[in-house]
């Protein structure tokens, strides 16, 4: 297949693969930018190709790998170390949220439930809230893995039956 067969296959294969990247990023603008990296990807590695192969996988597989390490690298680029003596990775998000009155109150809400949690629900259940692992809770707290994740998921339990009509 000469070079100018190729690069028309290719383009004609673009709708179908807008369609996919808009599947993937759920945006159009970077449904558009996925599309491009795509095909000039493609077009640049034609010589990979193997002929009488699927040609819409092949670039399927393009995208997809395009976006997974698109992906990887924003999530790489949104975590710090944090150079405590345990090294541990944080993730912080790059722009701040601006919330709704309504889900203001709605915390308020939720944190009064929260409080009304016995000690030892409510223990291991904000501290794994607020980011420590099931590990250091359970060393901390001088417990069981088991009952630090039993002690959580009967927190969780309590808070769905006291917050009944808060839903997503």
């Amino acid at each position: 297949m000469s070079a100018i067969e190729f690069n028309s296959e290719v383009i004609s294969l673009s709708k179908p693969l807008k369609y996919f990247a808009l599947n993937l990023t759920s945006n159009d603008e970077e449904a558009k930018d996925l599309l491009q990296e795509t095909l000039l990807k493609a077009i640049s590695n034609r010589h990979r190709f193997v002929e009488k192969t699927n040609l819409k996988a092949w670039l399927y597989t393009i995208m997809k790998n395009i976006f997974i390490n698109n992906y990887r690298r924003a999530v790489k680029t949104n975590t710090i170390v944090d150079n405590t003596k345990d090294l541990y990775f944080l993730n912080i998000p790059q722009q701040a949220q601006s919330f709704a009155p309504e889900s203001k109150y709605s915390e308020r809400e939720i944190l009064k439930k929260i409080n009304l949690l016995q000690d030892e629900y409510k223990i291991p259940f904000t501290m794994y809230f607020d980011g420590y692992k099931y590990k250091e809770i359970a060393d901390y707290l001088d417990l069981p893995i088991g009952t630090v994740k039993s002690r959580i998921f009967l927190a969780r339990r309590q808070l769905m039956t006291m917050l009944k009509g808060y839903r997503n």
